[in-house]
């Protein structure tokens, strides 16, 4: 199991953590999912691809990239 942060980029409401929520934790392989608004970050925990998660990000309206 690994573990991948993504900086996601236009969220200003804990409404927006809710839908970058829903769409991570809705990825094939993801077996838990944190978003912090204050961060502008993501945590995520299982078995997806870092792209898989970039892409559930950009499906929710939002931008992300993967943190090194």
């Amino acid at each position: 199991m690994q573990t991948t942060t993504l900086q996601v980029t236009g969220m200003t409401c804990q409404h927006c953590v809710a839908a970058v929520t829903k769409s991570l934790k809705s990825v094939v392989g993801v077996q838990s999912a944190e978003v912090h608004l204050e961060q502008a970050s993501a945590t995520v925990t299982g078995s997806a691809s870092p792209h898989a998660l970039v892409d559930a990000v950009v499906r929710a309206g939002y931008t992300a990239a993967i943190q090194a």
